[in-house]
């Protein structure tokens, strides 16, 4: 165990963790010449044209530093602040951490909040400052940013290029000399932590884990602490670029185990595995349980699919522990699911595995968050759907989460960052120079002004330079109330959206002049009206497609075409009764872009 270096890289987006992740992959010689591309690790085809990591990849390298073998198990994690779950989950199977700095961009919102996290966890860090080889390179400015930041001193920053791979092996002998080696009893009874798991439709779950105590043998019978389901353990193994079955795993490594489960709900991140024959009397402190922070309702655009959609809701359950779901109807949509997800862009991903990995065309509606809602009778419940919404007379008060955001941007942008925020509905908390050309703003948010287009409306309006971090910090009350949308006088209860009094005239007006332009013209008049309530706050019309009836009539009398334009009117009037609107798929995600 001594000769065992568990370690993750953690950094903000576009900081070239997987690119240094290639280069140890490289000069370690896990991966040969011909098995090397870029981001090796990022198995997705979409993580290599977003050029971000998504989920957490775990590898095993060996080394040899100074005539000792070495076993360095690594962990490359995301940055963007969506998959932060990721990164808390792959520091919980670590003794150390890299912490990756780009010499051009400097330390950004997500790198401290990372660090924050590996602290937490009393993880060995050690500072790295990445694209040395760039000529626009700050390297010692951004040296002093990290020892205001850390507190280190100025030479135990690793200076390498993920690119050209400078730097690489003196950081592999730092990596041996400062982290610690995994501390636990070979010969105690088994403790697992399952970190991840994956879905093989061949094999079934295959569960990530880091052993604590103990060994795992093949043929073991293993049970799980948290379901209580025992197994028997069909083949272990450790993790290189793909999968390497072993006799057994011991205490300080990390493996995978394949226990034929089909099930998704059977296996759960976080969990204990122990032996049956010798378990464990307690189980491992796992990482916290995951709080989803936007809602959508995810529904198949044939209802027939609504069984195929969610058995691959599942199996991207397993993928991904940070999404959760549950069934729920729509007038509009059929049958469908209410998901939880932990940002726009992993709603957005979700959305893209769906169709790429399931062939599963779906709709997605209007992102919101969770709501308080307390009744006038003192009760209290928490709302995801707006069309769950009590009637207004019955609310005492409605209160929506906060943020605390957390923005590094130059000095230059202060102004039009501060003005973004307070049409958002912000306060400012703090303002802190970091150095001369960097400031560190503090914002109280409503989490519900942030979920839609708040991100990228601040990278535009910053020129790129602005970074972006975020943390719950609870409910406050709101003046909020329910917009519904009406086509021909029915709700459409995918549209309808809860927000801030002030705001609900103007979104409702958008709203319907949106639906004006993306509903198509049908063989009668539809009405699009926004209302609070009873009380109807806009309204727009999409007027009929009229056929020209009169068009045979070669003069003659005028009560010829009268009587014509009658019986056109009310062919019209019936089929008005018995027509149904159709709302197009752009209809529901257009919402979202009203200020463009």
């Amino acid at each position: 165990m001594k000769n065992i270096r568990n370690f993750c890289i953690i950094a903000h987006i576009d900081h070239g963790k997987s690119t240094l992740a290639d280069r140890l992959l490289e000069v370690t010689k896990t991966v040969t010449q011909r098995e090397l591309q870029a981001q090796t690790l990022d198995d997705m085809d979409l993580e290599r044209e977003k050029g971000i990591t998504i989920k957490s990849h775990a590898i095993q390298m060996d080394y040899q530093h100074e005539g000792t073998a070495y076993t360095l198990n690594l962990i490359d994690t995301p940055g963007h602040v969506d998959f932060s779950y990721e990164v808390s989950r792959a520091i919980a199977a670590c003794e150390g951490a890299l912490l990756l700095v780009d010499a051009t961009q400097g330390i950004q919102a997500q790198t401290i909040s990372n660090l924050y996290l590996a602290l937490d966890q009393d993880l060995e860090i050690i500072p790295v400052i990445n694209k040395i080889d760039l000529k626009e390179a700050m390297v010692e400015e951004v040296k002093d940013e990290i020892v205001d930041m850390i507190g280190c001193r100025h030479e135990d920053i690793l200076a390498t290029s993920g690119k050209t791979g400078e730097g690489v092996e003196a950081l592999l002998e730092e990596i041996i000399g400062r982290i610690p080696a995994p501390e636990g009893d070979k010969e105690a009874p088994l403790q697992a932590m399952i970190f991840d798991s994956v879905f093989n439709p061949y094999r079934g779950v295959v569960a990530y884990y880091r052993v604590l105590n103990g060994q795992i043998k093949k043929g073991d019978k293993v049970k799980f602490m948290n379901t209580g389901k025992e197994y028997l353990a069909d083949e272990v193994g450790i993790l290189r670029l793909k999968p390497e079955p072993r006799s057994d795993v011991f205490a300080g490594d990390v493996g995978y185990i394949i226990t034929g489960v089909k099930e998704s709900k059977e296996i759960k991140v976080g969990d204990t595995i122990t032996t049956v024959q010798n378990p464990s009397p307690e189980s491992i402190k796992g990482f916290e349980e995951v709080k989803p922070m936007v809602f959508a309702g995810i529904f198949p655009v044939v209802n027939d699919d609504y069984e195929m959609l969610r058995e691959s809701l599942e199996k991207l359950q397993l993928n991904d522990a940070s999404l959760i779901f549950e069934p729920e109807t729509s007038a509009a949509l059929g049958f469908g699911f209410r998901c939880g997800f932990l940002g726009m862009l992993h709603l957005e991903i979700i959305q893209e595995r769906l169709e790429r990995e399931f062939n599963m065309t779906v709709i997605a509606t209007v992102p919101n968050v969770s709501y308080i809602v307390r009744q006038a009778d003192g009760e209290e419940h928490q709302i995801n759907n707006p069309s769950d919404y009590p009637d207004p007379g019955s609310i005492q008060a409605v209160q929506e989460p906060f943020i605390s955001a957390q923005i590094i941007t130059k000095p230059e942008f202060i102004g039009a960052i501060m003005t973004l925020c307070i049409q958002k509905r912000g306060v400012l908390k703090n303002q802190v120079y970091l150095t001369q050309s960097r400031v560190e703003l503090n914002f109280e948010l409503p989490l519900a002004e942030i979920v839609f287009d708040f991100y990228d409306k601040l990278k535009t309006i910053s020129k790129g330079y602005a970074s972006f971090d975020y943390t719950p910090i609870g409910y406050q009350e709101s003046k909020l109330i329910k917009l519904d949308i009406k086509l021909n006088g029915e709700n459409v209860d995918a549209l309808s959206a809860l927000i801030h009094r002030d705001k609900a005239y103007e979104l409702g007006k958008k709203m319907c002049q949106k639906l004006r332009e993306l509903i198509p013209r049908q063989q009668f008049d539809i009405a699009i009206q926004s209302a609070i309530g009873s009380k109807i706050v806009s309204r727009e019309t999409v007027k009929a497609l009229r056929k020209d009836v009169t068009a045979k009539c070669y003069g003659g009398d005028i009560s010829r075409k009268r009587k014509l334009l009658e019986k056109q009117k009310k062919g019209k009037k019936r089929m008005r009764q018995v027509g149904n609107v159709e709302v197009p798929q752009q209809a529901f995600m257009a919402v979202l872009k009203l200020d463009d």
